[in-house]
């Protein structure tokens, strides 16, 4: 199959979450699988310092508006990007946050489209990811060269449902040139504004999301105003896991940790781990089981809850290290823990790569208590690493946790469910350390591969 994927970010180019990893993994797994990608996305001032190769150009009219697409090559680790410049939108410091973005995007997803039609690959499968190049399916259906698209399919991966693209009636026509009628327009509202993310939905062929249960959970009180249009797809809409970089995390080669280990060795690896994580932070070693959290401070991920429970660690003997930025009075809070329980809570405000994979070799348990997770990663590298998550059950943390065996779940988002958790994980640490030693070597084999969400991919393509 030849496959296009478009979307707004991609590693190894622009990045400023997960999407940028799902886009980059699935192309090179379907490569390697025997078929042929490629990713379209926008030359942002970033890429613009990649030495690249110039392609092509050609107009884009949305409306009055006239601009010029400049397409531009790169190869990296065999999969073939083409870049869409136009300085106008995309010579910028950031990837969003400006107030034109439904423009930017606009024009990014006719330029997508256009040029799909300009080169010589004609797609079995235009895959779009989140609001920015959800509204290409409708565009195909309603303004593309039906004779060049005449055997593709189209589907849609939502990441973030919370995005949903929301732009007023008129722009489908002053943005993406489109006339529609009233009954159209009314099948892609939300909150009263055409939404691009919605028209994804309904024109593709296929929908997916980031796990099983956050599937489930989207088709459940029309969720996001979404969640009938996808309760209408039926089959055609399935949760999809996402996968882990095998080789940035590898606790058996991993130049980021104090000492590389295996499932035969990692008591030995750990240990070492462990005392290299606390002097990372400027504490001394401490005794007992270690709790780690690396995260972005806000409540979505469930600080409140861990700052709640950090007394019952510490009372039970245990020591919390906490990696993240966020909001500030968080970080506020855990530095007076820091203070209150001198070397037994630390916090290293900021990201350091380095620390976070000595976080996840080092720790014992890692807390992911958050109010909502579409499917998130973190749990799956703790795993990886022999660190035990302790998480809430929802979404893909559901689906990627089973409890007692490789992980904890509790169920409410309050403080008597994360100390459920903890006190379960505090109860094995201290009264059945071979079955958690057992538990460790059941998370450190568990396959989270992005050949493995590749393949329910293909399988979804084949199926339309």
């Amino acid at each position: 199959m030849r496959i296009a994927l478009i979307a707004s970010e991609s590693n190894p180019y622009c990045k400023s979450g997960g999407l940028a990893d799902v886009v980059y993994s699935l192309a090179k797994e379907f490569n390697a699988a025997g078929h042929e990608a490629i990713i379209i996305l926008p030359h942002y001032q970033s890429v613009q310092k990649v030495e690249t190769k110039f392609v092509c150009m050609f107009e884009v009219t949305m409306n009055w508006r006239h601009h010029t697409a400049c397409i531009y090559e790169a190869v990296s680790e065999g999969v073939k990007f083409y870049f869409i410049g136009e300085d106008y939108y995309f010579t910028r410091h950031n990837l969003y946050g400006y107030g034109d973005d439904g423009e930017r995007f606009a024009f990014f997803s006719l330029a997508a489209k256009k040029f799909l039609e300009e080169i010589d690959f004609k797609p079995d499968v235009v895959h779009v990811h989140d609001w920015q190049s959800a509204i290409i399916p409708m565009l195909i259906q309603k303004e593309g060269n039906q004779s060049y698209f005449k055997k593709a399919k189209t589907v849609l991966t939502i990441h973030n449902p919370a995005f949903a693209g929301l732009l007023d009636d008129d722009s489908l026509y002053q943005l993406f040139n489109l006339v529609t009628d009233e009954e159209e327009r009314n099948r892609i509202h939300i909150y009263d504004k055409v939404s691009t993310l919605k028209a994804g939905i309904v024109y593709s062929d296929a929908v997916t999301t980031v796990s099983p249960t956050h599937a489930k959970e989207l088709t459940q009180g029309n969720a996001y105003e979404i969640g009938d249009a996808l309760v209408e797809k039926g089959a055609r809409f399935i949760g999809v896991v996402n996968g882990v970089d095998l080789d940035e995390f590898d606790p058996s080669k991993d130049d980021k940790i104090a000492e590389t280990y295996t499932e035969k060795t990692f008591k030995k690896g750990k240990k070492a781990c462990k005392t290299a994580l606390f002097e990372s932070f400027g504490l001394q070693v401490q005794d007992g089981p270690l709790f780690v959290l690396v995260s972005r401070l806000y409540e979505q991920k469930g600080i409140p809850l861990v700052l709640e429970v950090s007394h019952r660690i510490v009372e039970r003997g245990g020591s919390l290290l906490v990696l993240g930025s966020g909001e500030f009075s968080y970080c506020q809070s855990f530095e007076e823990l820091g203070r209150r329980y001198p070397g037994k809570v630390g916090i290293y405000v900021g990201y350091s790569q380095k620390i976070a994979h000595a976080c996840y070799a080092g720790g014992d348990f890692f807390l992911m208590p958050s109010l909502f997770e579409p499917c998130g990663i973190s749990q799956m590298i703790a795993q990886r690493y022999g660190c035990l998550p302790i998480a809430r059950d929802t979404g893909g943390l559901h689906d990627t946790i089973i409890d007692h065996e490789d992980g904890f779940l509790f169920h409410d988002y309050d403080y008597g469910g994360i100390r459920f958790g903890v006190d379960e994980a505090l109860d094995l640490y201290y009264d059945d350390p071979k079955k958690m030693e057992a538990m460790q070597v059941q998370a450190m084999k568990k396959d989270h591969s992005w050949k493995k969400s590749a393949t329910q991919y293909l399988k979804l393509f084949d199926q339309i």
